[in-house]
Formats: structure tokens, C-alpha cells, sequence
């Protein structure tokens, strides 16, 4: 069932959204060359506390960390380690959520570290272009694979593959809740959105191949053929008119 929030409700996603937003922004001053993912994991977690909130991820599932934090071709569920660090021509991809007063924020980015390649470049960009092009169709009335296909559409005509196994989905008081929002499928099939839905919008695109295998850990997943992968995501509401970006800390 699709929960439909309050305009309350949305009003407390609205400020912990402002904080997911602000991390993730502050994160492209931050991120370079010799930084370990503890250390990005440490500046999420005291930024978060420090707004008075809660760091979602942190227990979710038993998971050890406030933000997920993935290279190269993690795809998700990168576990922040001091042992791990940063290296010119990484790309890394920060997922984030914040909860205020019982609700949830849900956001990601993927950053270059120093020079990157010109396919790592073009990738983080087309990752980034094929959530835009999906939020064109997160608005009443279109159905819920209207998103789904827009990001595939994008995604595949930059040449990249769009990974099956991990979705968007619903979001509120509940890090998951309904619907599931693939980043792939055929147009007009799902329900209708409406006013006061509020999904996690989050294409992860692949360089090569969208077959996964998870390590050792049961947490990190990493991309088969060892190629690169791309996350962004915001948290986003249905309005009457055009949809509101909760996290996009602009």
C-alpha cells in the first residue's frame, strides 16, 4: 500500500531533507585523494547528530555505519573502513538518510576524486541526466513505470546498463516502504501517482554489465565484470504541480 503523507508529514521530511541535501552538497568540498571512508562516513554521522536528528542507515538491518559508502564498482552498501582510501581517479558514491521526529530523508551522490576518466565522467553524468529524465514523469496522473522507463531510456542511449536487482522505492516513516520503483521497464503500468506520494528516486547505472554479486561482508555489492557503477538519488514528493526535491541541498 502507498502511503500518502500529510502536508505535517512532508513538512518534517522537508527539514530532514535539508540536512541529507546540505551533507551531500558539502561532500564536493570534502571528498579528495587520501581521505579514507571512515572519514566521510564520521563527517555524515556528526553532521546528522548535530542537526538534532538520526542517522537512518546506522542499524538499519544491522548495518554498521551512517553512510553507505562505495567505490569504483560498488554499486551500494559500501561499508565506510579507515583502511579504505580514497585514491586519485576513484569514483565514489555516498548514500545518506536522515530521520526527524520518526521520518526519513534518503539520498545519494557520486563523486570524482581528483582526475577521473573521461568514462567515469560521463557515467556519474548520465546517472545523474537519467533521474532528471525520470522526475519529468513524477507528477499526478502519469503512472509509475512513466519513471522507470524514462530512466532506462536515458541511461541505455549514453550506453550504459541499468542494474535490475536494487530499486527506488516509497519513503516516510519507513526507510523502504511500497511502491518498489525500478530504474528499467515498459511505460504505463503501475499505479497513478497522486498528491502527497513520496518515493527515493535512485538510478544505479553500470558501465558494463548490470549483473551483481554481493561480498563476503553481505553488504557491499559490486558490479560482475568489475566495471564501474554510478548512484544519485533524491527524495522526492508528488505536489499538484511540479515535484519537490526534498535533498538536493541547492
Amino acid at each position: 500500500m502507498i502511503i500518502i503523507k500529510s502536508d505535517s508529514e512532508i513538512d518534517l521530511m522537508r527539514e530532514s531533507g535539508k540536512v541529507t541535501g546540505f551533507i551531500l552538497k558539502e561532500l564536493e568540498n570534502i571528498i579528495r585523494p587520501g581521505l579514507s571512508t571512515a572519514d566521510i562516513d564520521r563527517f555524515v554521522e556528526k553532521t546528522i547528530r548535530g542537526a538534532g536528528m538520526i542517522p537512518s542507515f546506522k542499524g538499519y538491518g544491522g548495518f554498521p555505519a551512517s553512510a553507505c559508502v562505495s567505490i569504483n564498482d560498488e554499486v551500494v552498501h559500501g561499508i565506510p573502513d579507515k583502511k579504505r582510501i580514497l585514491r586519485e581517479g576513484d569514483i565514489v558514491s555516498v548514500d545518506v538518510g536522515s530521520t526527524y521526529k520518526g521520518y526519513v530523508s534518503d539520498a545519494a551522490r557520486t563523486y570524482p576524486v581528483g582526475e577521473v576518466s573521461d568514462v567515469a565522467r560521463h557515467l556519474m553524468e548520465a546517472t545523474r541526466d537519467s533521474f532528471f529524465a525520470g522526475l519529468e514523469y513524477c507528477k499526478v496522473g502519469c503512472r509509475l513505470s512513466d519513471i522507470s522507463h524514462a530512466i532506462q531510456q536515458s541511461a541505455e542511449g549514453e550506453g550504459f546498463s541499468v542494474i535490475r536487482d536494487f530499486v527506488g522505492h516509497g519513503v516516510g516513516q519507513n526507510m523502504h516502504e511500497d511502491p518498489q520503483i525500478p530504474n528499467f521497464g515498459k511505460a504505463g503500468r503501475g499505479p497513478r501517482l497522486a498528491k502527497g506520494m513520496v518515493f527515493a528516486i535512485e538510478p544505479m547505472i553500470c558501465e558494463g554489465t548490470y549483473d551483481v554479486r554481493t561480498l563476503s561482508n553481505d553488504w557491499t555489492v559490486v558490479t560482475l565484470d568489475g566495471k564501474l557503477s554510478a548512484h544519485y538519488e533524491n527524495t522526492v514528493v508528488i505536489t499538484d504541480g511540479e515535484p519537490e526535491l526534498l535533498t538536493l541541498g541547492e
